[in-house]
């Protein structure tokens, strides 16, 4: 089996959420290494079922590994879980339960230098979550023009050095192709002052992240991703959503409270024309405890969102 090392973040929390029926329909629309989906699948029932979804097929060998053992049924597909529809109805299943995604980077995938999506390793520049995929990072990096680079860098990671970084990679690589993690590494670092790279996490970070969610479309199904998982849900279902950064956060707790609202009229409107229905309620976040964080210094920046589908 592929050795897939990846500690679950918040997974007592997830279960406890979403569990309410042992017999109902549960999908984890990014299973990785099926950490979350295993604590899922230990609480159902032989009449309950789990959908474990992703687009890695590394992560659904091993899935398919650590969940075959267990009383429940379990149904794996590849895909993305922004096309969750489509992807039960391939499975003939109408209407789930309880849905988690874990919109993180798997442990695996940034431990896996070959992947290239870490900073901290050297190997290829692709970063894709789907290994067929035609968009890889090297594409990106050694083709996209110095505007698109700035956009893609500052949108995507927030990062204020942007604009010299992208200048510095048409430079670099006008010279040669930028073909590996470490040479861009070392690019970013040219291009960042070293009293900036002094404060701060790892000065690639940001950077690595904007290059990842470009390459993997994250944020640009994103909205659309959680309204067709939430029609999904039976009435009194519930979802939970693991979020890492700011930018698919803010997505995430918008799409939701817009989904909790009982009116969309423009504030101005003396009263509600719209017609509007609220879809969601009992929407509460949580944070990993201390003791998470220092099992696992990435669960830090981590954010459960969770809702409740209004029956």
């Amino acid at each position: 089996m592929i050795e897939f090392h990846h500690v679950s973040i918040l997974a007592q929390a997830c279960t406890d959420w979403l569990i309410q029926d042992p017999n109902g329909i549960y999908v984890d629309g990014t299973v990785g290494g099926a950490g979350h989906a295993r604590q899922l699948a230990e609480r159902l029932q032989p009449g309950g079922t789990l959908v474990a979804i992703d687009r890695d097929p590394d992560a659904l060998a091993v899935a398919a590994e650590r969940l075959r053992d267990l009383p429940c049924q379990v149904k794996i597909i590849r895909g993305n879980h922004q096309q969750m529809g489509e992807l039960l109805d391939r499975l003939g299943i109408l209407a789930v339960d309880g849905i988690l995604l874990d919109l993180g980077v798997s442990s695996f995938q940034l431990d896996t230098a070959e992947r290239g999506f870490s900073y901290m390793h050297d190997g290829p520049l692709d970063m894709r979550m789907n290994p067929e995929d035609p968009l890889d990072a090297a594409r990106i990096v050694n083709e996209y023009s110095e505007k698109e680079l700035a956009e893609i860098i500052f949108s995507y990671g927030e990062e204020r050095w942007a604009k010299r970084i992208a200048q510095f990679i048409v430079q670099k690589r006008a010279e040669k192709p930028i073909a590996t993690t470490g040479e861009l590494v070392e690019i970013i670092k040219q291009a960042i002052p070293a009293a900036a790279r002094r404060e701060g996490p790892h000065p690639a970070k940001r950077t690595f992240q904007a290059l990842r969610i470009a390459v993997n479309g994250e944020l640009a199904g994103l909205e659309k991703g959680l309204l067709a998982a939430v029609e999904r849900l039976k009435p009194g279902g519930r979802i939970a959503v693991i979020t890492f950064h700011s930018l698919e956060d803010r997505i995430v707790k918008k799409t939701f409270q817009n989904l909790a609202k009982k009116c969309i009229c423009p504030p101005n409107l003396p009263i509600c024309t719209c017609q509007h229905q609220a879809v969601l309620k009992k929407l509460s976040w949580q944070a990993p405890s201390e003791a998470e964080v220092e099992a696992n210094p990435r669960a830090r920046s981590a954010k459960l969102r969770m809702a409740e589908k209004i029956s």
